[in-house]
């Protein structure tokens, strides 16, 4: 398995379910398996890459050990590797994040800090804590500890599949899950197959550098799926579309939400919108149309959805988010 600690330590992330799902196999026309990253110990894929490079961390830092300093939805990642390490951690969140998730930081031992609207502001923040405290900085998605730890997810796939799969849909927000999922394929030999990049309008900063070949920042986050909600993605993202087959794809926040709630009753898992984002590209016949378009093969085997997360979702925030939209 790929991306073990040294010195021969437990990961901290379980090796998570895949099935088969039957509603979203026969709303995409093809076998759909989910890899269901939201069952993992802080509810997302987050401790994969989060965990290895805190646990690398302790591994190579001579004591005393400094706090290590997260921001954005891998600070639940952050808390929960440190806490198991030992490790104070300071967590830094934009005002945009929901209370709940306050409170299980500090459940987890975290000391919060609020700064900013957006996750780019908190990061802001969480670099100049980093350098005049003396802490380590532990970036949500841009480091190269993060997509190795990452990188797990595909191995996995690689032993719980009889054959490849001829996609992997996820989403991106700062392209980490992006950047380990490409280090997977090539480390299994899976390079040939093709990523689907999920992002919603207001949360595409991808999208954009894509169209534009360079990085871009959004003026603003203003899409609901805050968890997307990197100004400018990692620039290791870019280089992955050079390298990989990555075919970007950009739904309306209600059809994002309008997922969530139909996953919900499909599977009973509530996810976020984050997650809506990759579901939608299936239940709103996106994959058809790719297949139509000929940028994916026809006829389709298998495909897999990575159920990125719902740590930071509840039923009443998914009310509030159909009120918001205008879908009840």
């Amino acid at each position: 398995m790929a991306a073990q600690p040294s010195g021969g330590e437990k990961p901290f992330h379980i090796i998570s379910p895949i099935l088969e799902s039957l509603p979203l196999s026969k709303a995409a026309g093809t076998k759909v398996y989910m890899k269901l990253e939201n069952v993992q110990p802080t509810g997302s894929f987050k401790i994969r890459g989060i965990g290895h490079h805190c646990q690398q961390h302790r591994v190579r830092q001579a004591l005393p050990d400094p706090p290590l300093s997260a921001g954005g939805n891998a600070g639940m990642a952050a808390a929960y590797a440190a806490k198991k390490l030992g490790l104070p951690v300071t967590v830094v969140v934009p005002s945009t994040t929901i209370p709940a998730t306050v409170r299980k930081l500090e459940e987890l031992g975290a000391q919060v800090e609020v700064s900013g609207q957006v996750w780019d502001e908190a990061n802001t923040r969480a670099l100049e804590l980093a350098r005049t405290e003396g802490w380590v900085s532990i970036h949500p998605f841009d480091h190269p500890l993060v997509w190795q730890g990452h990188a797990s997810l595909v191995w996995e796939l690689k032993d719980s599949l009889e054959t490849k799969p001829d996609a992997i849909l996820l989403a991106v927000g700062g392209g980490g899950l992006l950047a380990g999922v490409v280090a997977g394929l090539h480390q299994v030999g899976w390079q040939d197959v093709p990523i689907i990049a999920a992002e919603t309008w207001g949360a595409h900063s991808f999208h954009a550098a894509l169209a534009a070949g360079r990085l871009v920042s959004l003026p603003d986050i203003t899409s609901v799926a805050k968890c997307l909600g990197a100004k400018t993605v990692a620039a290791r993202a870019l280089e992955c579309a050079q390298e990989c087959q990555v075919i970007s794809q950009v739904v309306e926040d209600m059809e994002a939400v309008q997922a969530m709630e139909q996953f919900l009753d499909d599977e009973r898992m509530l996810v976020e919108p984050a997650c809506g984002a990759v579901l939608a590209l299936l239940y709103t016949g996106r994959l058809q149309r790719l297949q139509h378009e000929g940028r994916l093969r026809t006829p389709l085997s298998s495909v897999v959805v990575v159920v990125c997360g719902g740590s930071s979702i509840q039923a009443a925030q998914l009310q509030a988010l159909k009120s918001q939209l205008g879908l009840e």
